[in-house]
């Protein structure tokens, strides 16, 4: 049953047609220039993303500065338990590391945690922390405020 013939008085809008929204008086339609889209592609920045002593590195070492031992009172960067930050031109951060002992509590969690800290850093695209057991940590791989924190100095 059509509802338009159950009330006379009510009857359907017209439908919106695309050639009643195109101004057939308006100036002839000119060409697009791509040659926008060719210089963006085209320009380089010049600058390393990445690298040895970038800014991105230093952000993720900051940020690995803030995660602490749960059972030493020192962050793991000055613990000496971080072996290596790269972060390569892709924003990608490998981080090598290590823990005290391979029987440490926190062996499953702790490289899932500073992996997920790591790609928080703004800028990082992604993150990796490879867990290496050689060179085996000991306290010379503390740095001296960590040392000077927990009374060795």
């Amino acid at each position: 049953m059509d509802s338009s013939t159950d009330h006379p008085d009510m009857t359907k809008p017209p439908r919106a047609r695309v050639e009643d929204a195109v101004d057939t008086d308006a100036a002839p339609e000119t060409p697009r220039n791509r040659d926008y889209l060719e210089g963006f592609l085209a320009a380089k920045t010049g600058t390393a993303v990445g690298g040895e002593g970038s800014d991105l590195q230093a952000d993720v070492i900051a940020a690995l500065r803030e995660i602490f031992d749960p059972e030493i009172p020192v962050n793991i960067y000055d613990l000496g338990l971080i072996y290596g930050v790269e972060v390569d031109d892709n924003r990608d951060a490998t981080v090598t590391m290590t823990l005290t002992t391979p029987h440490c509590p926190v062996a499953e969690s702790m490289p899932g945690e500073i992996e997920l800290r790591v790609a928080s850093v703004p800028g990082i695209r992604d993150a990796e922390v490879v867990l290496v057991w050689e060179p085996a940590w000991g306290p010379h791989k503390m740095s001296d405020e960590a040392r000077l924190e927990l009374g060795m100095l």
